[in-house]
């Protein structure tokens, strides 16, 4: 199995965290805005907003794909599930492949790039996306923006796409923001994404914003290690809303320009969601939003989500590209469908 590249040896110096150094000496009061510091010997890059963590681009080889992992709110209230990479306890140990934030796709040529994790007793059959070079990693007072190159790569170790994701971060008040905007080139000849359910952008949330369920699930206990099913639902307030007026449960299978989550963590109220852009492939997306955490824009696998009634998929030749433009928020308090609406109209208007 090959193992994940390491990124090009860059020196970011036009951080924010590097203007800070030079507006110190210089004796001028600056805030931290947001950084964007690699640390090669971690495989991981740092994503600091006002001298406070927010995530990390993680691409260590024992991931399957890169990932941003943890995300949190401008209060540092951590909103995604820890497991299975920083476990803590009442957490879901179902599908180990629900890392943080990450882009994927669950047919490629016949291969899966969904579910694929060291937990899988197929990872052999699966195909893994390494991470390859850093282009750009640059903060600034408002935002940093990262810019790297990946390789998906069938099980037999033929490359079949590359992918250039550049990833925006922002901030303002009350708000944090991840700007994806991903271009897949083909490497072969043929290079299909078939009609799949699993896919495409993926979050999975903290425990507290999943859904009321009145079911069972096996749970960590108090030292963050897998335990027997049992019913734990206290604090758990997730509800899902979109912008065709879906809500709760509803949500899933149902189409819309954008999607949030709303709930509390920690005793404080937090809202974050997903929009889609209007170029991408399939839009209006197909929300594949699950009761139990997992919240993923998906817009390629419509006969999954309309009982066959639509499909798409999407085929490439060698050389030719698409792209997807997505933006992340999250919110330190309860967004009425109608704030995530005025987002959304900013949203489409900033990035093209």
């Amino acid at each position: 199995m090959e193992r994940q590249g390491q990124s090009d040896k860059i020196v970011p110096c036009a951080t924010a965290f590097c203007a800070a150094l030079l507006a110190v000496g210089l004796g001028v009061r600056v805030e931290a805005g947001v950084e964007v510091v690699p640390h090669d010997d971690t495989s991981r890059i740092e994503i600091r907003i006002d001298g406070r963590p927010f995530t990390e681009y993680r691409y260590e080889p024992a991931l399957k794909k890169p990932i941003l992992f943890p995300l949190r709110t401008d209060r540092g209230t951590t909103i995604t599930r820890g497991f299975p990479l920083d476990p803590r306890p009442d957490e879901r140990v179902d599908h180990p492949h629900h890392a943080g934030l990450w882009f994927d796709y669950g047919d490629v040529n016949g291969v899966d790039f969904w579910n694929n994790s060291d937990s899988s007793a197929r990872t052999a059959e699966m195909g893994t996306i390494f991470h390859r070079a850093v282009r750009r990693a640059e903060g600034g007072r408002d935002r940093g923006v990262l810019e790297v190159e990946l390789e998906w790569v069938l099980p037999d170790g033929t490359p079949v796409l590359r992918e250039q994701a550049q990833i925006v971060f922002s901030k303002e008040k009350r708000t944090r923001a991840i700007d994806r905007i991903t271009t897949l080139t083909a490497l072969l000849d043929r290079v299909a994404l078939n009609d799949n359910k699993e896919g495409l952008l993926g979050l999975r949330v903290a425990r507290g914003l999943e859904h009321v369920t009145g079911k069972a699930a096996k749970l960590t206990g108090p030292d963050g290690k897998p335990g027997p099913e049992r019913l734990a639902e206290t604090g758990v307030t997730g509800r899902y809303h979109t912008s065709e007026g879906k809500e709760g449960a509803e949500a899933w299978g149902t189409r819309g320009r954008w999607a949030s989550l709303v709930g509390e963590l920690d005793g404080q109220p937090v809202t974050v969601a997903i929009l889609d852009h209007p170029k991408n492939p399939g839009f209006p997306t197909y929300w594949h939003a699950r009761d139990y955490g997992l919240f993923a824009a998906n817009p390629l696998g419509q006969a999954a989500f309309s009982d066959g009634r639509e499909t798409l998929g999407l085929t490439l030749t060698r050389g030719q590209s698409v792209t997807f433009r997505h933006r992340v928020l999250i919110v330190s308090r309860r967004e009425a469908p109608k704030a995530i609406e005025k987002a959304y109209q900013r949203f489409t208007r900033a990035v093209d």
